[in-house]
């Protein structure tokens, strides 16, 4: 039963760390970076 509330107290703590990093334009960095990597890795960028 204990097990069965911490895995709870995570899961809400998780979507309120995603909530906060989507809320502050996360998802786009790291999206623009991803994509330079990418086009460096094949040459392109």
């Amino acid at each position: 039963m204990k097990q069965r509330g911490l895995f709870f107290a995570l899961l809400v703590l998780s979507a309120a760390l995603i909530a906060v990093g989507c809320a502050q334009g996360q998802p786009a960095a790291v999206l623009s970076k991803a994509i330079t990597v990418c086009l460096e890795c094949i040459g392109i960028g």
